[in-house]
């Protein structure tokens, strides 16, 4: 039994086989690098109280299932709007970047008609629990729980599902809500494939998650779409739930080609 994605080790994280991808089995998935990078982010001090609203990575290189260390900058400092970077490097090497916006918390009352109808898909945790792609052995598997309230990994074509994470990010810590956002993204693309995985790679170099207020509970819903296009690039695009309502938007462009 896995204990995290992450065990602690100084100020280095080790990753367990919970964070595997699919693409290689020697690297990991981006959804538990994503969270890691938002758990730093979240950790840099601030004159205030603030939310980050929108996290923008860049996934340079595979990251490799070996140590990995953060380092992080606020390169736009601010007391109502502000920017962190925190960089994933793998024996000194950046392999995975990331840059949040952060504004800053405030209580307003707002109109009861401010927020547009946009329900959850369901109930938290409905639906059929999907298929393992990793042999048991991997992120889908072991780091989180995906149950298809539409679609599904054998099924191309939009996907609508609920995610929560089975395992603690950073061993002995909760995720926090932001974690969990970040941990469910980059799952849209595998959500909502159009392209059979045995012809075709659809690999996302990058990551956006625009965040509206943070989740509340565990689950993290997905309505995850694919636009893929003939010169070899694409679009996966997912709204995102909690139990309320709509919390958050995230994108990923695609890169596109056949298998080798």
């Amino acid at each position: 039994m896995q204990q995290a994605l992450y065990l602690p080790d100084g100020d280095r994280f080790v990753p367990t086989v919970a964070t595997t991808g699919p693409w290689d089995r020697d690297a990991q998935h981006g959804g538990p690098s994503a969270a890691l990078l938002a758990r730093a982010v979240e950790r840099v001090e601030a004159p205030e109280p603030v939310l980050v609203t929108r996290l923008t990575y860049d996934l340079l290189r595979p990251v490799p299932l070996t140590p990995l260390t953060i380092r992080t900058e606020v390169v736009r400092p601010g007391r109502r709007v502000s920017v962190v970077e925190a960089t994933l490097l793998a024996d000194d090497t950046p392999v995975m970047r990331v840059s949040a916006l952060r504004m800053r918390a405030n209580d307003l009352e707002l109109p009861d008609d401010a927020v547009p109808h946009d329900p959850p898909p369901g109930d938290p945790g409905v639906g059929e629990l999907a298929i393992e792609l990793g042999g048991g052995q991997a992120y889908n598997d072991l780091g989180v729980e995906i149950r298809f309230v539409a679609g599904g990994f054998q099924i191309p074509g939009p996907g609508t599902a609920w995610v929560r994470l089975r395992l603690p990010v950073v061993a002995g810590e909760e995720p926090s809500p932001l974690m969990r956002v970040a941990a469910a993204a980059d799952l849209g693309n595998g959500l909502s494939s159009v392209l059979r995985q045995r012809d075709w790679l659809y690999i996302n170099p990058d990551l956006t998650v625009h965040v509206a207020r943070p989740p509340v509970g565990e689950w993290i819903g997905m309505r995850s779409v694919t636009y893929p296009f003939g010169a070899g690039t694409g679009l996966a695009e997912s709204a995102m739930y909690d139990a309320t309502g709509r919390i958050a938007r995230g994108v990923q462009s695609l890169l596109i080609d056949t298998q080798p």
